[in-house]
């Protein structure tokens, strides 16, 4: 039977995020900095898709466990995600006003208090994950380092570092290829998507050939959400992306449709989008996760 992309996602979202909901916000209820508490909940709550927590989930429900089994590898990757975010829009990074339609974290709270705002959700992350009491021990560790790999120097704080380098390079005259820019939003994009499909594998005990399958596949995911991002700042509004667009060449970066054309990037995004498809036939519970491979790389915003 053929899936409708859009109607699967309303339906996945439907049933899995009053579950995420009533849990993530729980550790900022209360505590002594309660201006940081409010900082952070400001952009956690600022109207995110979710994808990654819903896809952890999924991820579990693929290879026959229980959403709930994922729930706190679903609140931890939110957390790292909306760090992130935070941390990209500061003026030593992106330097954005705009996130999800809404003024950026530091812009309402200052600088500082962003800063502080993304470490306390980097570390809150961990602290979820290690006192999980649903998991054994040896899957609260297990999650731990792949969130770890994921999140750090050899993930999305190293894609970072390596698109900050090449803003540099093409300040100064130079440019890079195709190989420099995967190497990219393979650790900036794509580390986070992958660990969201691998900690659900993990969290319902997925053996080694279900576990490498999803890890790939979010890693395939992974490639084709940025190439479709590229995508978009080059076709959308700032009203429909909510937030800046056409930023990207204004700060010097390259993207898949400067290396390789729109129809080329749209080419790309079908391949990448087709491996990840492939990979997760392997699976037993496939059906959701093929339907959002294609959603995500049809969005629209």
């Amino acid at each position: 039977m053929i899936i409708d992309p859009a109607a699967q996602v309303r339906s996945d979202l439907d049933r899995l995020l009053p579950c995420f909901d009533g849990v993530y916000l729980e550790p900022f209820a209360a505590g002594e900095a309660s201006l940081l508490a409010e900082s952070m909940r400001y952009s956690l709550v600022a109207g995110g898709k979710r994808v990654r927590p819903v896809l952890c989930m999924l991820a579990a429900e693929c290879v026959g466990g229980s959403a709930e089994l994922a729930l706190p590898c679903a609140v931890a990757l939110e957390y790292i995600h909306t760090y992130s975010l935070i941390h990209d829009d500061l003026p030593a990074m992106d330097d954005d006003d705009l996130r999800r339609g809404q003024p950026t974290n530091h812009r309402v709270f200052g600088e500082g208090q962003a800063i502080l705002a993304g470490d306390g959700l980097l570390t809150e992350a961990f602290r979820v994950l290690a006192t999980a009491s649903p998991l054994s021990a040896e899957c609260r560790v297990e999650l731990v380092a792949v969130l770890g790999e994921a999140a750090g120097w050899r993930g999305m704080v190293g894609g970072q570092s390596l698109d900050l380098e090449g803003e540099k390079l093409t300040a100064a005259g130079g440019s890079y290829g195709l190989d420099y820019l995967q190497l990219i939003h393979r650790l900036k994009t794509g580390a986070l998507l992958r660990a969201s499909l691998e900690m659900g594998a993990v969290a319902a005990g997925a053996d080694p050939a279900q576990r490498r399958a999803l890890r790939d596949a979010g890693a395939a995911m992974g490639l084709a959400f940025q190439i479709q991002d590229d995508l978009l700042d080059e076709t959308s509004t700032d009203e429909q992306m909510g937030k800046r667009v056409n930023k990207d060449q204004g700060r010097g970066k390259i993207t898949y449709p400067m290396l390789l054309g729109l129809d080329g990037a749209r080419r790309a995004l079908a391949e990448a989008t087709a491996q990840a498809v492939t990979l997760l036939e392997t699976l037993p519970h496939p059906g959701p996760l093929i339907a959002w491979a294609h959603f995500m790389a049809e969005r629209t915003s």
